[in-house]
This record gives structure tokens, C-alpha cells and sequence, in this order.
């Protein structure tokens, strides 16, 4: 079973070497994206006991995965949408707190275009659209493990004070 203790399932890069947020900016912003998102999801208790797995994570893109279990399921047998939602919108989370910036959702949608049933995969794939300002976009598709498009979540970000990092002689809190 899944625990809130579960370690992340992807490998990371940077693992307590001792190398400084500042350094990891300057040397790969892949690098950076993966220690936030692996920041993240040491805090996100409600995403590791759903049991998603992230798969990739990059700036501006995060994939991740879960299996819908017997107690996602709805009256009609089916996966609960709020849970195909929040599968989507923990991909949206990691894509747009890769720059290492504090974001937050201002607003989402989404389309639910099939069902997904007891037993299915189904993969979150978020892509940064545009990052202006303090704002962004993401669109997040979330497919089942034939490829089928399950549903199309967009989210409209916000980025507030403060790293998911601690960036030393940062003014920010």
C-alpha cells in the first residue's frame, strides 16, 4: 500500500551533495526543476497517497501517473472525476513550480471526454503554454495506457512570494 512515506519514484539528480539552489540555477535548469519537484512532492501528503508516480519532470512540464484503484471508482464504476482532476492538477502543480518561483492555481477547467474504469493508468502530461509576467498556462492532457485521451485540463497560474527552494540572499520570504 501507499504511505505518505513512499519516496518518489523518479530518479533524482541532485541528491544532498551540497550543492546550493544558486548553483544548480546556473549550472541546469533541468537540474533545478527536478530538485523542486522533488521538494514538492516530499510535502504533497495528498499526491503520494494517491499513489502517483512522477515519471519526467523538466521547466515548464511535469508527467505523472497513478492507477485508478477500486475505492476511485463512482456509482456508475468509473473513475471518480474529481480524482482524474486531481490527478491532472498535481501535473499542472510541478509544471509550473518547476522554475523553482512559489505558483499557485488562479484558475482551471476541464473537459472529461471518456471514462477511465478500475485497473487503468492514467498518465497526467502537463506543458507550460506561455509564462508572461507572473502568469502562466499549462495544458495538462491525461490519457489512459491504450493512449486515449481521458481528459484536457488547462490552468491559469500565479506565481506568489517565496521559492519551493530557499534561494540564500533571496529578499523574498
Amino acid at each position: 500500500p501507499i504511505s505518505p512515506q513512499t519516496p518518489c519514484p523518479l530518479h533524482w539528480r541532485i541528491k544532498d551533495k551540497g550543492i546550493s539552489v544558486t548553483e544548480i540555477a546556473l549550472q541546469d535548469a533541468q537540474a533545478l526543476a527536478e530538485a523542486a519537484c522533488k521538494n514538492m512532492y516530499d510535502a504533497d501528503a495528498c499526491t503520494r497517497w494517491l499513489g502517483m508516480r512522477i515519471e519526467a519532470v523538466g521547466p515548464g512540464y511535469a508527467r505523472l501517473s497513478m492507477t485508478v484503484r477500486p475505492e476511485f471508482l463512482n456509482g456508475h464504476r468509473t473513475c471518480h472525476g474529481g480524482l482524474i482532476f486531481t490527478l491532472a492538477d498535481s501535473a499542472f502543480a510541478f509544471a509550473c513550480n518547476s522554475h523553482n518561483h512559489n505558483t499557485v492555481a488562479a484558475g482551471c477547467s476541464v473537459e472529461f471526454l471518456r471514462p477511465a474504469h478500475g485497473g487503468d493508468v492514467l498518465t497526467a502530461e502537463a506543458t507550460e503554454q506561455v509564462l508572461s509576467g507572473r502568469h502562466g498556462v499549462y495544458d495538462v492532457r491525461v490519457s489512459n495506457q491504450a493512449g486515449e485521451v481521458v481528459a484536457m485540463f488547462r490552468g491559469k497560474s500565479a506565481q506568489i512570494r517565496g521559492h519551493v527552494i530557499p534561494v540564500p540572499d533571496s529578499t523574498e520570504q
